[in-house]
């Protein structure tokens, strides 16, 4: 598969996305799975919420820039602060890093803020090495802070762990480095710069014509974002559909956008990325397919603590500068999963056996009742007996109907299900009793 991967990206030139494609159909044939279409189509797909988060995110991004926010905010920007240059700075550096921030993209942050900010920079005074320092890192870090981070919600798809309460430690992470950079290599810089060389350079005819509407658009999504934060009973209608909401609003609060050429644009501008995603799931279902995913996860976990972190180093930013964000799935997630504790592994483990012995118990018991009742009682409906509530009773339900289709045990399934619950519950409050847990 690697071999395959490296030839289509190095020899071929073909495309990340492709060639991870071309791997993963390879290592099905050299694994003996033929050609699993389904497996295949799954692995696509894995990554769907994440593809529809960068979709809308560039959407939205298009129509900003299009209808002259992004010209407005920069305008407005310069001529509040150009007599606070450090001020200045870390205000551009956040107009630098917003684009990365909404799409997950540092090429998205490059093409539209960095290419409206790159001769403001240069106006104020700075060297292009330095203007271009700046508007490169604040691309890097606009796609690692939050709201989208595209290699943390690969991961966290990866090892099914929502992504949620990232945003804190990765504000924490970029902010601090962001202000850093931007005073550090251009303040000294800036401190001589000229604003009556600066203002005919700036576009201030769109904040004048649309005035505080222009800027809708952002307040919006802002707004959107943290409804749910703030107000828990408000239900969360998804980063999608916010990001959709505040793109249609934004086509009607600056110049005149045209819906379906910047749809269309946006979709281009994303394809790679979302390639590159649909690529790297295929890669991963093979993977677990063929059984080398665990192969990896494993030998992770025999290593010891300091090679661990030596193969984490060394191993990610070389498969991370070949397949970008697919380091983040077909090595981070093993990583991550190899980085947890012992306690933690200890934990998992007796959760399985616990799964396993109630499961095994729980059809035991059935079959005995079984027996008792003159097959009355399907034995079935003693795996049902697990804490996992839906997912045992359709899994019953489902082998039950498969042996004959007259079967229907799903509410049957359920009984078992509420017993096993309200069970664990009462041993739960007679432990707590007597240990003291208060």
């Amino acid at each position: 598969m690697i071999g395959i991967f490296m030839l289509g990206c190095f020899l071929a030139k073909l495309p990340v996305g492709v060639s991870m494609m071309l791997s993963a159909i390879g290592g099905c044939l050299a694994g003996g799975e033929g050609l699993p279409i389904r497996h295949l189509v799954e692995g696509t797909f894995s990554y769907i919420d994440t593809i529809l988060v960068i979709a809308t995110a560039m959407v939205f991004m298009k129509v900003v820039e299009k209808s002259g926010t992004l010209d407005a905010l920069s305008a407005v920007i310069i001529k509040k602060f150009h007599k606070h240059p450090a001020i200045l700075l870390i205000l551009i550096m956040a107009v630098i890093m917003f684009p990365g921030m909404i799409t997950g993209s540092s090429t998205a942050a490059v093409l539209s803020a960095g290419s409206i900010m790159a001769p403001v920079l240069l106006i104020m005074g700075l060297d292009t090495v330095t203007a271009a320092a700046l508007i490169a890192m604040g691309g890097l870090l606009g796609m690692i802070a939050p709201p989208v981070n595209l290699p943390a919600m690969i991961i966290g798809g990866g090892i099914d762990v929502p992504f949620v309460g990232f945003g804190a430690p990765l504000l924490i992470l970029t902010i601090p480095v962001a202000i850093f950079s931007v005073l550090f290599l251009g303040l000294k810089q800036a401190r001589n710069m000229d604003y009556e060389k600066m203002e005919p350079h700036l576009n201030k005819e769109v904040a004048e014509k649309y005035g505080f509407r222009i800027y809708i658009p952002l307040f919006v999504l802002v707004i959107l974002m943290m409804l749910t934060k703030i107000f828990k009973i408000i239900p969360d209608i998804g980063m999608p559909l916010m990001f959709l909401i505040s793109a249609i609003v934004g086509l009607f609060t600056g110049r005149k956008v045209n819906p379906v050429e910047t749809i269309q644009e946006a979709l281009h501008s994303s394809l790679p990325v979302m390639g590159i995603l649909m690529g790297v799931g295929m890669f991963i279902q093979v993977m677990t397919l063929t059984g080398v995913r665990g192969f990896i996860v494993m030998t992770c976990l025999g290593l010891p603590e300091s090679l661990r972190l030596l193969a984490a180093g060394v191993s990610i930013p070389l498969f991370g500068a070949v397949s970008s964000f697919g380091a983040s799935s077909v090595l981070g997630v093993p990583f991550a999963l190899a980085f947890l504790n012992m306690d933690t592994i200890k934990i998992v483990v007796l959760g399985l056996v616990a799964f396993a012995l109630g499961t095994a118990a729980g059809v035991i018991f059935g079959k005995i009742m079984c027996k008792v009742t003159h097959g009355k009682v399907n034995p079935l409906i003693g795996s049902a007996g697990v804490s996992a509530v839906p997912m045992a009773a359709r899994v019953s339900q489902k082998v039950g109907a498969e042996a004959d289709p007259t079967n229907f045990l799903l509410m049957h399934a359920m009984g078992p299900n509420v017993a096993g619950v309200i069970g664990t519950a009462v041993a739960a409050g007679t432990f707590m009793a007597i240990f003291g847990v208060k």
